[in-house]
């Protein structure tokens, strides 16, 4: 935990983060951003050549798809709903009264028709749906979105909001499983060319509750999910920074979508973490990017 305060610290003292008061809400500085931009741009030099379809979606997605996804089923504890005030005269009244005297005002408070988008691709598969059976070379695409996570922390690594840049494989079994093999590599390639220290291993996501412990045991007996680990917060818990992820056929039976010869597709994803990429960039080589790596600020600055 000292470590990990200590490092935030630094970001903050030497202004490439803001404080806001919350716990993993921070504001950012033109520097960091533009570091972020830098390797945003060397993730799409890495995977231009394959031409995926360009997507970009807000940093809310519909509540309808939200709910059929099934996120819900396996990580509730991390999901961020958008609420409104939906009342009358009265009930803004009522409202007034309750802040003016500190009190909980969010009572008349209901739920709209959004919620926040807890990773990039999840807004995809409806679009992927709705234009009907894959083509026989299946799909390819390059996303990039705002994700919202409610688990607050001072780690500086895990924000509650953050850009996630993912590219999403779907197709047979064969085709999805190839791509994330070839990731898997390209990802290592990238992350050396940045002098940073990392290792690849088979990870979980945090399912929750009794059943959670069941789907996590699965997904690591099965290998379908690995990430790119980077110590920043601490050389003992080093932080996934890309994910390479097999769904297998869980979004094409959720969303009906069907390969060119009338099967359920599978999807497969590579997942970068851009503010995690970021800062441990300046974990490893400072707060000052002019004083970087000469190799280091030429993949990023040319």
């Amino acid at each position: 935990m000292k470590e990990t305060t200590s490092l935030l610290n630094r970001l903050f003292d030497s202004g490439i983060l803001f404080s806001t008061g919350i716990d993993g809400l921070y504001g950012r500085s033109g520097v960091f951003e533009d570091v972020i931009a830098r390797f945003d741009a060397l993730v799409t030099a890495f995977g231009g050549e394959d031409k995926a379809e360009v997507v970009r979606f807000p940093p809310a997605m519909n509540r309808a798809h939200f709910e059929r996804s099934g996120y819900l089923k396996s990580f509730p504890q991390l999901a961020g709903t958008v609420h409104s005030f939906c009342g009358d005269d009265h009930g803004h009244a009522q409202l007034m009264e309750c802040l003016a005297a500190g009190e909980d005002w969010t009572g008349q408070q209901k739920a709209t028709d959004v919620v926040l988008t807890p990773a990039a691709c999840y807004p995809l598969y409806p679009l992927i749906a709705n234009r009907g059976v894959l083509k026989p070379e299946g799909a390819l695409f390059d996303l990039q979105s705002y994700c919202f996570r409610h688990e607050p922390s001072v780690e500086p690594t895990r924000m509650q909001l953050f850009r996630m840049r993912e590219y999403v494989r779907a197709g047979t079994p064969d085709q999805v499983v190839a791509f994330r093999a070839d990731w898997l590599e390209r990802g290592g390639k990238l992350i050396e060319m940045l002098e940073l220290p990392f290792h690849v291993d088979v990870a979980n996501d945090p399912f929750f509750g009794r059943a959670g412990r069941m789907m996590k045991n699965n997904q690591r007996d099965q290998g379908l999910k690995f990430e790119l680990l980077v110590p920043v917060n601490s050389t003992e818990a080093p932080t996934a920074c890309l994910s390479f992820n097999y769904h297998q056929d869980h979004f094409g039976r959720t969303w009906g979508i069907e390969t060119a010869d009338g099967a359920v597709a599978h999807t497969a994803c590579v997942g970068f973490g851009l503010e995690r990429v970021a800062i441990a960039l300046f974990r490893h080589h400072g707060t000052d990017v002019q004083s970087w790596p000469s190799a280091v600020r030429k993949v990023l600055w040319g």
